[in-house]
């Protein structure tokens, strides 16, 4: 019949309007109108049984985009004088107690890894570049005795003053005194000199009084392997430098921490020897 045929020409227009992108009306189980849904363009691809699209219909989605890990620095075993700046600056913010060694250790990762956590950084115990700048950005550079705190600093190269003759060179600069005959270093050791407020005076200078057990009747302090060299200014050993390392100063005098070795010095030594102290 014709009211059949006519039926049948909308069914499939409502169809083609389906499959062409136009509005649909929708309902649910309860027969109520619900939203309309669009549908652009051709019908969704399939799925197979696992909710993937079928192989047919798969298209390429870019993946979740994840930030490189940073470029790790410094780790576990590593040395150097770049460590041992690193662990100078971990001092500073007071996550490493322990003085520089230049050796990467378990204190170092531990100290990393308090200083990473405490940040909301990957706490990996490895010094990677992004930890290192928030690192630096709370620290200053290193002072040389922020660096070698106790000790063990290398020797600086030797004054050209200290290249002839018998002579105690003393670099206030790697802070030790170097014992040269004509040219040759025959020992060296850590020293510690005077606070800014009793500085130890530079230039050169002669050997002119010793006194292996000397007291200081100034400050009533003992100074053994005395060796004076400008008034009451000496190269000598110091218990305290022993025990404090270079959180203290002297009071202008030179002053020695391992006693074994100031004591074959003072040995050597004679008066009229030279001292050149310098920067």
């Amino acid at each position: 019949m014709r009211t059949t045929g006519m039926k049948r020409s909308v069914a499939a227009l409502a169809a083609l309007a389906a499959l062409s992108g136009c509005t649909g009306q929708a309902v649910d189980a309860s027969g109520r109108t619900v939203p309309p849904v669009r549908i652009e363009g051709s019908l969704a691809p399939a799925e197979t049984s696992d909710g993937k699209p079928a192989a047919g219909d798969r298209k390429s989605a870019p993946a979740a985009t994840r930030p490189a890990p940073a470029r790790v620095l410094w780790s576990r075993g590593d040395r150097g004088d770049d460590v041992r700046s690193a662990q100078a600056r971990l001092h500073q913010v007071a996550w490493l107690i322990t003085p520089p060694t230049g050796t990467y250790d378990d204190r170092t990762v531990a100290a990393v890894k308090g200083f990473q956590r405490k940040r909301g950084l990957a706490d990996t115990g490895r010094l990677d570049a992004v930890t290192w700048q928030r690192l630096k950005g709370m620290t200053h550079d290193p002072a040389a005795w922020e660096l070698y705190p106790y000790g063990g600093q290398p020797a600086a190269a030797p004054d050209p003053r200290c290249m002839t003759g018998r002579v105690l060179c003393v670099s206030k600069t790697s802070r030790t005194l170097r014992w040269m005959i004509d040219g040759r270093t025959v020992s060296e050791m850590d020293v510690r000199f005077g606070s800014q407020y009793t500085p130890t005076r530079e230039g050169v200078f002669t050997v002119y009084f010793k006194s292996r057990h000397h007291v200081s009747t100034l400050f009533d302090t003992a100074m053994p392997y005395a060796m004076f060299f400008s008034g009451g200014q000496a190269v000598h050993y110091s218990a305290d430098f022993a025990a404090r390392g270079y959180y203290g100063a002297s009071h202008g005098c030179v002053n020695v921490r391992d006693e074994r070795k100031v004591s074959a010095l003072f040995a050597q030594v004679r008066t009229g020897d030279k001292v050149v102290v310098y920067w």
